[in-house]
């Protein structure tokens, strides 16, 4: 079967001009039922930034995803799109079996894994990035931004799980590394430690340098870059 290629360098290239910082803070989704959609963001384990209303005909809550910079809002005439509308949000994780099983935990339905069908961007299938059809795992070869699983809340408003572990080159700077919770650094640390083993195995002894190794191969992976062996 085919798999779907990355263009990386096409990817690599960042824009050289800027102004001024543009941070996606906040994402507007419909809902038709106040309280119920309520329910079900607390029960995802999203934090409550706000609940504010006045009287009967307006009223707005947000809540945070963990690790996330941006929120997502809905309440009452905070939008004109239809309930349910909100298709294609992305959620991305390091780790999408334990995003999937934490899910699971709280009694969601989420789907199994999926992943692409090569270059097919047609079928019967819900589109999603990277097209109509959705093959049943995990992508084999476990790329970085190509596995996938689903779910939506009571309106219908459908979200995605994105696994990715090393980002596109030029994404983001090699001397700007950070993680977003800790539950992303340890998933890094155990990705390191996997692959310095592999190193030890090839060296044929113990490296005595180890943490230098494991901070050189987290910083790498995050920004892009070739990985150390």
């Amino acid at each position: 079967m085919a798999t779907l290629e990355i263009d990386r360098d096409a990817a690599a290239k960042p824009s050289t001009s800027r102004s001024v910082d543009l941070k996606l803070e906040v994402v507007v989704i419909p809902v038709s039922d106040v309280d119920r959609a309520k329910a079900f963001y607390a029960r995802l384990g999203w934090r409550l930034d706000a609940d504010f209303a006045s009287g009967d005909d307006w009223r707005v809550i947000q809540f945070t995803p963990p690790g996330s910079a941006c929120s997502v809002i809905f309440g009452k005439n905070v939008t004109a799109a239809a309930p349910g509308s909100a298709r294609g949000l992305y959620l991305i994780v390091s780790d999408l079996e334990a995003a999937r099983n934490d899910l699971l935990s709280r009694g969601i339905a989420v789907s199994e894994p999926f992943h692409g069908a090569g270059d097919v961007h047609a079928g019967p299938d819900e589109p999603y990035l990277f097209g109509s059809v959705r093959v049943s795992g995990a992508d084999p070869k476990r790329g970085s931004y190509s596995s996938f699983a689903s779910f939506s809340d009571p309106d219908g408003n459908g979200w995605l799980f994105q696994e990715v572990t090393t980002r596109l080159p030029g994404r983001i700077a090699a001397d700007d590394t950070t993680f977003a919770s800790q539950t992303d650094l340890a998933a890094a640390l155990r990705r390191a430690s996997v692959a310095h083993g592999e190193h030890e195995k090839r060296t044929g002894g113990h490296d005595e340098n180890w943490a230098d190794w494991y901070a050189d191969y987290i910083v790498r992976e995050q920004a892009g870059q070739e990985l150390p062996t």
